[in-house]
């Protein structure tokens, strides 16, 4: 049985939520709407965070977490997207900020979760360029704000998490639609995160600069040339477009002809130049592999996902593989790039149907055997000597899962979203006994 020990004694071990997911109050205390706000049209509760923050603070002390990864929403300091500053927003962050602190947690701040403001959308949002100069002053705002207090930065969440879903295939938030507009957020979106660690390293004396890849082992269905070839076209989208050109590659051509024709636009050494910057860490959040074999009915792409369910695989609640082998396997293809300096996974998590138990209990076994393989795994790849920093589980509580509503939970913390109340699963008292030894 493994012990958080075994992984150092300055291994970093913490908890990720995100502002648009738990904080709740949308409308209140000077905030604009987001793109969520309008796309989902969720209960304005959420997890009520905005006012629950100190008590939910104290649970993350409780279970032994020594990290809070948490996010600042644009719209909340930035009603407008830019201009207007709120100062109810700026307070409520360095409230929690101040309160992280008191209790000797770590606060790493992920500056965009997904939650652009609506005023932005209506400019064009990440589809436009003028978004870019929008989220410079927002960064900027950030660092001088919070820069004495808060050294460990997140600059992006996911980008290719809220280019494709969001500004390609339409099923989050804002709900865009289409090649054109995918790939223009794509190049926005590479810019900003390169622009934001310049922004950073300029207002924040000793800051410790990341940002953050969602990212999935690829593998073919068979072993024939057709599924090799889906497989590496689909790697070049999962996990390869935002990660090379932030290290000077430029944008991964070589596997898909569609690609090459979109770096042709970009590929001018300033262009190169701009999406480049030295970050300090890489921060890696994986979920799931997927199995890929060709499809000629798939426009463009010619790849279609093969679900774990049909090859009769574990999967959670999601329908997302169980895979620690994959898991293992994903660190070591980013670890293989050398201009990386260290690697932290800064989100991995499962979501299950929780039910109570008599007596209030929530036995989230399979949760807890999810986390055993996973770290076990992540404790192998450390082992081999590769840079790995730190581990953040999503997440403290079930929360607003995007599309999927309120109905998916993640959380080591049960939410009744009626009432409000808080309930450890035996998943987070597992964290809690797993990290005090």
């Amino acid at each position: 049985m493994i012990k958080a020990s075994d992984f150092g004694d300055d291994f970093l071990w913490g908890i990720a939520v995100a502002a648009a997911q738990i904080e709740g109050a949308p409308d209140k205390y000077g905030k604009g709407p987001s793109i969520w706000d309008t796309f989902s049209k969720k209960p304005g509760k959420a997890c009520d965070f905005y006012h629950r923050f100190r008590d939910d603070l104290a649970f993350v002390k409780l279970l032994n977490f020594k990290v809070f990864r948490f996010s600042i929403s644009w719209p909340r300091l930035l009603p407008f997207g830019s201009g207007l500053i709120n100062q109810e927003g700026i307070k409520f962050y360095h409230e929690v900020i101040d309160e992280c602190l008191r209790l000797g947690i770590t606060p790493y701040i992920t500056l965009y979760h997904w939650d652009l403001p609506e005023a932005l959308e209506q400019e064009g949002g990440w589809a436009s360029f003028s978004v870019n100069g929008a989220f410079n002053s927002f960064v900027e705002l950030c660092g001088q704000e919070y820069g004495d207090k808060v050294k460990n930065w997140i600059v992006i969440n996911e980008p290719f998490g809220f280019t494709s879903l969001g500004y390609m295939l339409g099923i989050h938030a804002p709900g865009q639609t289409g090649l054109t507009n995918f790939f223009s957020a794509v190049h926005h979106a590479a810019i900003a995160q390169a622009d934001g660690g310049r922004i950073l390293r300029s207002e924040v004396r000793n800051a410790n600069i990341g940002t953050t890849f969602s990212c999935s082992e690829i593998i073919p269905f068979t072993e024939s040339d057709a599924d090799h070839l889906a497989a590496k076209r689909m790697d070049s989208l999962v996990n390869r477009l935002f990660i090379e050109p932030v290290l000077g590659m430029g944008y991964p051509t070589a596997d898909w002809e569609l690609l090459e024709k979109f770096a042709i636009k970009h590929s001018t050494w300033r262009h190169t130049e701009r999406l480049t910057f030295d970050f300090d860490y890489i921060g890696l959040q994986n979920y799931f592999p997927l199995t890929i074999r060709y499809s000629p009915f798939v426009p463009i792409l010619q790849a279609w996902e093969v679900k774990a369910k049909s090859r009769k695989k574990s999967f959670t609640a999601m329908g997302w593989e169980v895979n620690a082998d994959s898991f293992y396997n994903i660190i070591k293809q980013f670890a293989a790039y050398p201009k990386i300096k260290q690697l932290m996974i800064t989100e991995n998590g499962a979501a299950y149907k929780d039910v109570v138990a008599p007596k209030g209990r929530i036995h989230d076994q399979e949760r807890i055997a999810y986390f055993e393989a996973y770290l076990t795994a992540l404790l192998k790849v450390k082992n081999e000597g590769i840079k790995i920093t730190g581990y953040m589980a999503w997440t403290l509580m079930d929360n607003f899962e995007w599309a999927e509503g309120f109905d998916k939970r993640f959380g080591l913390i049960y939410t009744d979203f009626k009432t409000q109340e808080r309930t450890i699963k035996d998943s987070g008292y597992w964290f809690r006994d797993f990290l005090s030894q």
